[in-house]
């Protein structure tokens, strides 16, 4: 079973500088009668089908499929409820690990968080300067909760 182990952070945008080489991200949500989410994103000219699980602790399910793209924006125009997720992302490499900071935009402007993938929950993982809340297992901070409680209502 394919697994999905990370951890998110709340960022100070002042402590880490310039962000360059974002990628654009929009991304809905179908609509599911359990905790199991089911994403439809672009990223540039790439389309993904995820599903995931429910969070224990750090850890869930998560199963990734490519799809064709015009496939991924007739789901998102036709399947997903409510308003897409709209975001840049940056990668960043730090002590032995990659961060992917996200900048939203639209209903969630303002919000900006960055997650780091483990190999384990007990891994041990060197928080950089910019770092300042952990957020991890935070509903309200998960894009799919985003859509029904979006940060500018915070």
């Amino acid at each position: 079973m394919a697994t999905e182990i990370e951890r998110k952070f709340l960022i100070d945008l002042e402590k880490i500088g310039p962000l360059e080489n974002g990628m654009a991200i929009k991304q809905g949500y179908v609509p599911t009668s359990t905790k199991t989410a089911v994403r439809v994103r672009v990223k540039e000219d790439q389309a993904f089908l995820t599903l995931k699980g429910a969070n224990k602790g750090a850890t869930r399910s998560e199963f990734e499929y490519v799809i064709p793209l015009p496939d991924a924006e007739a789901m998102l125009a036709e399947l997903c409820e409510g308003p897409i997720i709209d975001k840049t992302r940056y990668l960043i490499s730090y002590a032995k690990h990659v961060w992917e900071v996200d900048v939203f935009y639209g209903d969630n402007q303002g919000l900006m968080v960055a997650e780091v993938e483990m190999a384990s929950e007990g891994e041990k993982v060197e928080l950089p300067n910019w770092v300042t809340t952990e957020v991890t297992g935070e509903v309200k901070y998960y894009n799919s909760s985003l859509l029904a409680n979006p940060y500018k209502s915070w």
